[in-house]
Order: C-alpha cells, then structure tokens, then sequence
C-alpha cells in the first residue's frame, strides 16, 4: 500500500473513533463551538453605503474624496416638498418655513437650506454698486415672500434645482454635520492603499493601515448608527407635514439605509422561507421526522456559526451578499440530502445491518465526492475574489468560509448525532422520484442522436446570446417602484434636475485663455466704484486663469457644451452666477477690473453659495456640477463620460492632464465595467480550477473534460437568456455563471463517481446509466429542487438584483440539472472504450 493510501486509512481510522465511537463528545464539542460563536452573533453588522459600490484599488475613489474635501460633500437628503394649495402661497411657504425649523432642529444636522434661504437676484430692482451687504436682505423670505420667491422661476441657478419649472415642487436640502477625522483617515487610507500597489509599504506602514482599517470600520459603524437614527427622526419630521403636501424623501444616505433595511429584511425573509422548504421538502421527500430534524439542526448549525464569525471579524454584510444565509442552508441542506439518499440505499441493502455500519459506510462512500463538490462550490465562489469589485469580493469570501463551515458541521454534527439513533425499519425506495429518473435514462438510451443534437443547438442559441449581454443599467431600476427610493428618485429626476451627480473638473492650462489681456489696464471708469480698491493689486482678474473676461467665455462654452448633452440634467458652475450678475451689469463679463472689484466686494454668504463649490481658492480650477438623469430610458453612462473627456481633451483643447471626472456616476460606471471584465476573469478561474480537481478526482482527461461540459451549457444558457432578454449584468448577475458552473459540478461528481463504480459491474455502460439514475439521480433530483425552490425564495427581495439573481440562478440550476442526466451520461456512454 502506497504511503497516501496508509495516511487515508489512519485518518479513516481516526475519524471513526473521534466522530461515530464518541458521538457525545462530538456532539458536546461542535455545540460548545457553535455556542461560543453564537454570542458574538450580535455583533453582526450591515452596510449598505455609497463605499460599498466601487472597485477595489480604484483611484478614483481616492480623486472622488478629495473633491468632496475642497468643494462639497454629496451626502445630503433631498426633500420634495409639493402642496396642495400651490407653492407660492403664503400658507405654503409659511409651512415650508416650519418644516425647515424643524428639521434643523434635530441633532446631527449642519444645515438646511430651502428657496427661503438663498441669495435671489434675478428681478432684483437694483445695480450692482445697490446690493445689500445683509445676508437676509438678498433673500425672498421677506413680507411679501409669496410674490418675491417667483422671481426663483426666472433663475437659471434654481429652476429645476430648488424649483420645478412649473413651480409646484420644491426642493429640500438637508446637511448632516461631517466627520472630518473620518474622511481624513479615509483619505490616509486611500493613499497608503495606492502606495502598497505601486512601490509596498514598509513595516510601520503595514502597521498604520492595519490600524487605519480597524478605526475607520469601528468608526463607520458609529457612524452608519448615527446617519439611520438621523434619517429616521427626518422622517418623523417630514409625517407631521404630509396632511397638506407631498413629501418624498431621496438622496445618496437615504439610500444607504433604506438599503440596508432591505438586507435586514431579506436576511430574515430568505431564511424563514428557505428554512420552510427545507423542512417541506424534508419531510415530502423522505416522510421521516429524523430526515427533517437532523439536517434543519445541521443547517441552523452552519448559519448561527458563519453569523458569528461575521460578527467576530466584524465583516459587515452588504446587499450584494445579503442572500448568504439562504445560500447556505441551499448547500448544506443538499451536503445533508446526498448523506440521507446514500444512508437509506444502504439500508435497503443491508436490512439486518447495525446502525453504526451503516452510518459508517455512508459516511466512507459520500465523504470523498462531497469534499469535492463542496471544494467546487467554494471555487466558484473563490473566484469571486478576483472581480475586483469590494461587495462582490466579500460575497465570495462570506460563502467560501461558509461552505467550510458547513461541510464540517455535515460531516461530524449529522453522524454523530444519526449513530445515536435506531436503524428502524428498511426503507422502500421504488417511488415516483425514481421512476421520473428510470424513464429519463430510458430516453436518452433510446434517443442519444437527438440528446447530443438538443445540447448542440442550446449551446450554440446560448453563446450567440452571450453577444448580446450589456453592463448598462439604471440604478433606478435596482428598486421596485412602491419603493421610497425609486419615488423619490423619479421625482427628483421628472422635478428637480437628475439625481446622480457627476463632477467635472478643468484645470488652468498652461496657456492664457484665448482673448485675454498682456497688460492689466484698470479703466478710468469705475460707475459708481470709484470708491473701491483693489487690496491684492490687480485682483482676482490677473492671478485667476478663469475669473476674467477671456476665461469666463471660456467657462461659458464648457458650461453650455455640458448643458447640451442628452442625459444632463442641472448643471451648475461659476457661470451660472455670473450670467445671472450680467443681467444686472453687463461690464461684470467683459470687463477684468470691474471683475475683480465686483468679486471683492460681493458678501460671503454670496460667495460660498455660488462661487465656492465651483472654483477652487486660487481661482485655477473650475467644477461644473452636473445632474444626471437616473431616469433616462436610454442612459450609457460609460459613452457619455468618454464623449466628455473627448470632447473637452481633444475638441476643446484642454489634454487629459487638466481635465477630470468625479462623482457617484464614475464610481458607479467603473463598477459597472469591472463587472464585464470579472465575468470572464472569473469564468476563467473557475474553469481553470475545477478541471484540475476533475483530473485529480476521477484521474482521467475524458471523465474531466466531458463533465465539464454540460456544466458549460448551463452557464451559456442562463447568459444568453440574459442577452437575448436584454437582461444586464448587475452586481448580482454577475456572479451567476461562476456559481452555475461551480454548484452544477456537484452533480457531475456525484454522477461520474457512481459510474465509475457501475461500469466496473459489467462494463456495460448504458446498464451503468440506467443504475446511476436509479440511485445517485434520486439524491440529484432532491438537492436540485432544493436548490432551485431555495434561489426562488430570493423573488421575496425588494432589491430588483436579488430577485433576477434567484430566479436566473434557478434557471441555471434546472439546466445544469438536465444536462448532468441527460448529455453527460450519452457523452460518457458515447465515449466508452469496449472492454477488452
């Protein structure tokens, strides 16, 4: 006997006497370990934040901070606020002007600013040389406010913004109160993270990312508490106002926390109702309260343990891998049912058997093909990790640590716990599960022709449709429309310019713009500034590559450019203020000095309203602020980004050094294009992977090759279902293909292992089928209707990823199902070698 065949019967060995001699102890062990890890069950977090939706090492994310540090943060609630009797009605504003109190009020909220609180110019009976220094007195919340506040509607900076154009919806904008140590050690982080790719980081580097990463999740959690306990005391704000208006609530942390409600809930959903089939399809399946008690115990074993382990590790879940715990009772549940179908063909075998015999040689003969299918399983999920894509990347990691979890509990908590218990009586195995698999061997026994003919035309019809697949998809659509997010989105996309914001920035080229003076001349006119003096010189005018005649056309020409673009909703810059202060006084465009003493003399309130989040302190860099219309059936955030940079690089001049793009919607674009190209990465890892455990399994390049394939098929169904449905990828799809591949290969190795063992009985291989299907295709048959009812249980989700994911899932599950009982078993009878 060669040296791994004795170290096989010493672990054998081993195991017999730790597991099935000592059941107690196993028993009293496994619950002492899952006990222990249940007290930390109630550290279990979620997170569902704007974080959780990038690319791991995505530089942009890093830009994406900085930007919010220099000019604003998105984190702001948008309130709709629509009355009954009209917005511009003194009952109207005089409620709005209440609701605002109320909200400001509340504790971690910075500030709260509605039509009543910004500087309105347009209409305004006044020069430039006659504007109050009073912040107030610029306002329209004066003693005629429903009259002054239409003068909003003639404003190119708030209609559409703070006002709907037809004056009926305002907008809302509510500030939480920042954490600037947070965003620091964020940004720390980022750059420490980009060092450790590029050049490595050295010992007190590690250190201090190790330390960042610790703070900065403690610190998140607070803080995610905080921001849902924030939200939810605008909501109850926002309910004493609903009698009399419409009121919908939207914006990037509302989101983040209705979303993770929605997790909460799938968490607790997804494992009622799988936890209900389970026991269902336990007890139609085998009608014995012991194949029902032992694999739910088993199965709330591996969940309770994997609950601790998140909470121990603080690894939050996200809405990606809220779906884990039904996932993982699926695949325990059908580790448990291959151990039951086995356990009682045995005993049918062997009537007058011990229990401790039969409990032995189920384990023997099913630990060898469940160890590799749960390996497989963890492979396709394995995988996942190279997506690049953070939620997608913990998904993978949750369910390989899982799937761990599991097959150890299979293999030690179930024994132990069935050698306890009496044989009983024989079981009768001829029923209709069995006939439904004879008559199906007897099918493609007699048809093999067409079998290889309908595999052929699937595939073909499934890899043409894979061409079809698209990455583009609208947020919008990841909620259903009862849903508070998808109402408050499409109103403030239909209402108040888009939703999803998108930064430009244009830095000072090298050159001055086009048009501008050599020499600073100060006029020898001033109207009504002879007064004034410029305290730095020339001003804002000469140090300024932008605040200057040549430079604000040139602001003027992006900002319509950008305006121009089918998809763009509001879009705000320092061109916005200044079109607006040329209606007043033309020469505020034309001419520099005028400029620069106007730009002096204007109030700070003023400033940090319309010139601050637009350019930056030295006056060398301009943001155009824009909204995108999530809405938008036809929106490609991906070509418009790139006609962007096109247009403004190469059309307009600037080069790619000084132009650069921000916000949620490249976060959320670079995520989308990581997903087309992880789908491949991981399809290759996973194809990769399983082939070499096929070889080491089954020891034989035919047996590896042709149990692939119908796995293969399944997967190109599903994706060419997608494509020829005009399904996109999403963070969930995503993943169907790898886990299609990775969970449908459990079947191959159960069926290939017992035809291995048949065809040694006559070497007759449509014989060995046929006995195949009439024992291993039972326990096929019970764990793929497990499996595809558990998936369906997901169309429970409010999360419209979720739902596809389940149902596509499904899908995949039942072909892969058919093809390893139909097309693997003529390929393997087809390919036979004559015995000799």
């Amino acid at each position: 006997m060669s040296i791994a065949g004795r170290a096989a019967r010493r672990l054998t060995a081993a195991y017999d006497t730790v597991v099935l001699q000592r059941p107690i102890v196993t028993l009293v062990a496994v619950a002492f370990v899952v006990g222990v890890l249940a007290l930390f069950a109630p550290r279990f977090q979620l997170d569902a934040s704007s974080e959780t939706l990038v690319m791991e090492g995505d530089e942009a994310v890093t830009f994406y901070r900085t930007v919010r540090a220099r000019y604003e943060s998105d984190d702001f609630l948008v309130v709709t606020y629509t009355p009954e009797d009209g917005l511009f009605t003194e009952p109207a504003l005089a409620r709005l002007a209440a609701l605002r109190d109320a909200l400001a009020e509340l504790p971690h909220i910075a500030a709260v600013t509605t039509l009543l609180d910004v500087p309105v110019l347009d209409g305004l009976d006044a020069s430039l040389t006659e504007l109050p220094t009073e912040p107030e007195a610029l306002t329209c919340d004066g003693p005629d406010r429903a009259q002054d506040c239409r003068r909003l509607l003639e404003s190119d900076l708030y209609r559409n913004l703070l006002v709907s154009p037809e004056g009926r919806t305002s907008g809302i904008r509510v500030e939480f109160v920042q954490d600037e140590s947070y965003r620091a050690m964020q940004r720390e982080r980022d750059q420490l993270r980009i060092k450790a790719q590029e050049e490595g980081l050295d010992e007190g580097e590690q250190a201090r990312l190790a330390e960042l990463d610790q703070k900065i999740a403690a610190r998140g959690a607070e803080l995610r508490e905080q921001e849902t306990q924030a939200i939810a005391d605008v909501r109850a704000v926002l309910d004493r106002f609903r009698d009399q208006a419409e009121i919908h609530l939207g914006g990037v942390p509302m989101i983040a926390v209705d979303s993770i409600a929605f997790v909460r809930s799938d968490l607790v959903v997804f494992g009622a109702a799988v936890g209900a089939f389970i026991v269902l399809i336990l007890f139609v399946a085998f009608r014995q309260p012991r194949w029902v008690v032992l694999p739910v115990i088993t199965c709330a074993s591996s969940v309770v343990a994997m609950l601790g382990l998140l909470g121990l590790m603080g690894w939050p879940v996200t809405v990606v891998s809220s779906n884990f715990v039904s996932l993982l009772l699926i695949l325990n549940l059908a580790l448990c049912v291959h151990l039951v179908v086995r356990y009682r063909e045995l005993h049918e075998l062997h009537p007058d058997a011990d229990q401790y015999t039969l409990v032995r040689d189920t384990v023997h003969s099913k630990f060898v093909p469940c160890l590799y299918t749960a390996l497989t399983t963890m492979v396709a999920f394995g995988s996942l990790l190279v997506s690049g894509i953070r939620p997608v990347i913990d998904f993978g990691w949750m369910m390989v640590l899982g799937l761990g979890v599991a097959f150890v509990l299979s293999f030690t908590l179930f024994p132990a716990a069935l050698v306890m218990l009496k044989a009983g009586k024989s079981p009768q195995l001829r029923n209709v599960t069995g006939a439904m698999t004879g008559a199906l061997a007897r099918g493609i026994t007699a048809r093999p022709g067409l079998t290889l003919l309908a595999g052929a035309v699937l595939a073909v019809a499934g890899v043409a449709g894979t061409f079809q697949l698209s990455i583009e998809n609208r947020f919008i659509d990841y909620f259903k429309k009862s849903t508070e997010i998808y109402q408050g989105m499409r109103l403030i996309d239909e209402q108040l310019g888009g939703t999803t914001p998108l930064d430009v920035l244009v830095d000072a080229p090298a050159a001055e713009p086009e048009g501008a003076k050599d020499d600073f001349e100060e006029p020898d006119f001033l109207s009504g500034f002879e007064e004034l003096e410029v305290e730095d010189g020339s001003g804002i005018a000469s140090t300024s590559y932008w605040m200057n005649s040549a430079g604000l056309r040139e602001a003027k020409r992006i900002h319509e450019y950008l305006e121009s673009l089918e998809g763009t909703g509001k879009v705000l810059s320092i061109s916005t203020a200044m079109e607006m202060f040329g209606k007043l006084e033309p020469r505020v465009l034309s001419e520099d000095f005028f400029i620069s003493v106007f730009y002096q003399r204007l109030p700070e309130n003023v400033k940090e309203v319309l010139f601050d989040p637009y350019m930056s302190e030295d006056g060398n860099q301009l943001r155009f602020s824009i909204r995108v219309y999530e809405s938008a059936p036809d929106l490609r955030r991906n070509q418009m980004l790139q006609e962007i940079e096109r247009h403004l690089e190469e059309e307009m001049g600037y080069g790619a050094d000084n132009v650069h793009l921000s916000g949620m919607m490249v976060l959320y674009n670079n995520m989308l294009q990581g997903l087309f190209r992880s789908q491949i990465l991981t399809l290759g890892v996973v194809f990769g992977a399983i082939m070499v455990m096929f070889l080491v399994l089954f020891r034989s390049v035919r047996y590896s090759v042709l149990g692939i394939l119908p796995n293969l098929l399944s997967a190109a169904l599903v994706l060419g279902l997608m494509g020829w449905a005009r399904i996109p990828l999403d963070l969930m799809t995503v993943t169907i293909a790898a886990i299609t591949i990775g969970i449908g290969v459990d079947n191959t190795i159960h069926y290939v292992h017992r035809y291995q063992e048949e065809i040694r009985v006559d070497g007759d291989p449509w014989a060995a089928i046929m006995r195949c299907h009439t024992s291993i295709g039972r326990a096929l048959y019970y764990t793929m209707i497990t499996i595809v009812l558990g998936f369906s249980v997901l169309a429970l989700s409010a999360f419209i990823p979720t739902i596809m994911f389940g149902l596509l899932t499904g899908l995949a599950m039942t072909a892969a199902l058919l093809g390893n009982m139909t097309l693997l078993p003529v390929l393997l009878a087809k390919t036979e070698r004559a015995p000799a």
